[in-house]
């Protein structure tokens, strides 16, 4: 599986990932998806929000176990976050039909669409639209970089924006999901431990600074009569790292757009992105309004116009108590395999499907905790230790 996926979007100069919502690469992956469904004798469903599942049993029986994750990518990303946790749902189903498990539950694996939010800018769009989070008014509004809207895009790709919204009735079918997924971080590393399991989501957003000054001669125009917006960018991005620091919290501008984009020219406008994320919502806030206002006072002192806007915001998730008990029970009966319980400042569907449904996340070891890099990594053997502890939760949940 992982052989006939690892081709699919990937860059030959970065090495990277380029697994963008409602693209041919998306495409390519979803019939990847849809194959290894159907050459398993699953039934094969696409909902109204473009997300994918695979269903072994009755879908319309309820309390199903679901598990899965996602096939885009960010760009040049790694090859294991998102298809790390759909490759081993189907590779967990394997080893419990080597195991002759007995189903007492139905269960689905799925694909959730734009989860990266690459193209669109809005982090989740499948699982957001799914739980009512997002209405389709406002994903009609989300538009991409060449100015192409969600409904547009997903025309050109064959499915039809009208359906899209919120879907309870497949919702309440549903009586957990687990989500398996490569760890963003070194936490397991530095434990030891090949699988660790999820206690909570920190908050976290992005907001944008569009900063607006005024174009002009970068060699004839002197410095004392610029309206230079990239002096007040420059100076908003060492604020960010200055603030995060002080909180013990994380912030990153990681895109930007400059108008009109010419060396020889000074920009009119430079727009930037801010990620933001802290362990609870205060410090999220302290550093966010810090970087605000540092932002605004470095405008003021270059002349140029600030305008902010948060565009998206997820408050702080804590998984099912009682499913990530459970999850701990279940592995714990393995007397050579400890799983800790850590959180993680990274956003994943299990997240957004947390308020609807009981959620739970398996995490697997990355050595060098890198992520959303060609350099993400996780050893075959930590892979493999994730397939079977994915395997054990699902005998535990779905075959009693």
């Amino acid at each position: 599986m992982w052989r006939d996926l690892a081709p699919i979007g990937r860059h030959n100069e970065s090495g990277g990932y380029r697994r963008f919502a409602w693209t041919a690469a998306d495409t390519d992956c979803r019939a990847w998806f849809k194959d290894q469904a159907e050459s398993r004798g699953l039934t094969y469903e696409l909902d109204r929000n473009g997300n994918q599942w695979a269903w072994l049993g009755d879908p319309a029986a309820g309390d199903a176990v679901v598990t899965g994750s996602h096939l885009d990518s960010v760009p040049d990303g790694g090859a294991f976050d998102g298809p790390l946790g759909v490759v081993s749902s189907f590779a967990a189903l394997d080893e419990l039909r080597r195991r002759g498990a007995e189903f007492t539950r139905p269960l689905a694996l799925t694909n959730f669409g734009d989860e990266e939010g690459a193209r669109f800018g809005l982090a989740c769009v499948g699982s957001r639209l799914t739980a009512g989070r997002l209405t389709p008014e406002q994903a009609a509004q989300l538009r991409d970089g060449d100015g192409v809207s969600l409904p547009q895009a997903m025309e050109r790709a064959g499915h039809d924006p009208e359906t899209i919204g919120p879907d309870p009735e497949r919702l309440a079918r549903i009586g957990a999901f687990v989500e398996l997924h490569v760890e963003q971080g070194r936490a397991l590393d530095l434990s030891g431990d090949a699988v660790g399991i999820a206690s909570a989501i920190w908050p976290h957003g992005r907001w944008r600074f569009d900063f607006r000054g005024e174009a002009n001669h970068a060699g004839t125009t002197r410095l004392v009569d610029r309206r230079d917006p990239m002096l007040s960018y420059a100076q908003t991005v060492l604020a960010a790292r200055r603030e995060a620091e002080l909180a013990g919290a994380v912030a990153t501008f990681g895109k930007i757009s400059v108008e009109p984009n010419g060396v020889n020219a000074i920009p009119s406008l430079v727009r930037g992105w801010l990620d933001s994320r802290a362990a609870d919502q205060q410090t999220l806030d302290t550093v966010v309004t810090a970087v605000e206002k540092a932002a605004r006072e470095y405008a003021d002192a270059h002349g140029i116009d600030l305008e902010t806007v948060r565009e998206s915001f997820t408050p702080v998730v804590e998984f099912d108590h009682a499913l990530r008990d459970e999850l701990g029970r279940i592995l714990g009966t393995d007397d050579q395999l400890t799983v800790p319980v850590l959180g993680t400042g990274a956003g994943h569907d299990a997240g957004i499907l947390a308020d609807s449904v009981p959620t739970a996340m398996l995490f697997v070891r990355n050595p060098t905790g890198v992520s959303h890099s060609p350099a993400e990594h996780a050893a075959e053997n930590d892979c493999l230790a994730g397939v079977s502890a994915l395997a054990d939760v699902l005998e535990g949940l779905a075959c009693r």
